[in-house]
């Protein structure tokens, strides 16, 4: 039976109705690929629900996995342009997954994939502070010295970042290998700084969200989070969630 949008949301037990109401009016909520509009109706089970391009928590068995992304593919689960997602990779599965945050298309390593709506949720709100680890392959005139550069303040659109940590991994002539740990994940962050030390980056691979490890993991390849890590996944996300509230973040 076809049911007003927002509520739809709220039965879900993410949000409110009026939060609801307030991110459709914001087109942060698609229905089947199209910004929904406020009063529009749908029918839970039969069509995609969408907000911020992950799922609302279902019925259905949840899943949860990590996946080495390769390079070349986009994470969405619709790709105007055609080009390769995500999606493909784990096609294989019954349950539909969609990817949790971002990796550019030229960036490549972990990769959350999920059809847990509440979990995915809580692990991209907007003042979120898992880290995440990525390497990073720079070339530049003194190149050597990025992991200094990279811990220098910078702002993005005006704002100042927030302090992160770098260690050098190997370095010649004007070509090195960084790992960067951040916590605020802003649009393709990473990389930005870079292009601010006049350092040009080669390859962007994520080794470590959280407690989480990309280890061995095959290029394209996924396995299942274990009972240990989901479990450790939601403790990080815990403590993250009890310290915004102490600072008094929604």
């Amino acid at each position: 039976m076809a049911e007003r949008i927002q509520k739809l949301i709220a039965a879900s037990g993410l949000m409110s109705r009026r939060a609801a109401e307030e991110l459709i009016r914001a087109g942060r909520v698609t229905v089947n690929g199209v910004p929904a509009e406020l009063g529009q109706s749908a029918e839970a089970g039969r069509d995609e629900i969408l907000i911020d391009g992950l799922p609302l928590p279902g019925r259905e068995e949840t899943l949860t996995v990590l996946l080495h992304k390769p390079r070349g593919y986009v994470c969405s689960m619709h790709d105007e342009k055609g080009r390769r997602s995500v999606a493909e990779l784990v096609a294989d599965l019954p349950q539909r997954l969609y990817p949790v945050g971002r990796l550019d298309l030229d960036s490549e390593g972990l990769l959350l994939m999920t059809n847990d709506g509440e979990l995915a949720y809580a692990l991209t709100h907007p003042s979120r502070e898992i880290p995440k680890t990525y390497r990073v392959w720079v070339r530049g005139e003194e190149a050597e010295t990025a992991a200094e550069r990279l811990k220098k303040p910078m702002a993005l659109d005006g704002r100042p970042l927030a302090p992160v940590k770098t260690r050098l991994l190997s370095a010649e002539k004007g070509s090195a290998c960084v790992e960067i740990s951040i916590r605020e994940g802003r649009n393709r962050q990473v990389r930005r700084m870079c292009e601010l030390q006049d350092l040009r980056v080669t390859r962007l691979l994520r080794v470590a969200e959280g407690p989480l490890r990309l280890g061995a993991l095959p290029v394209g390849q996924w396995r299942e989070l274990t009972a240990e890590e989901l479990a450790e996944l939601k403790k990080s996300e815990g403590a993250a969630a009890k310290k915004r509230g102490a600072h008094g973040d929604t």
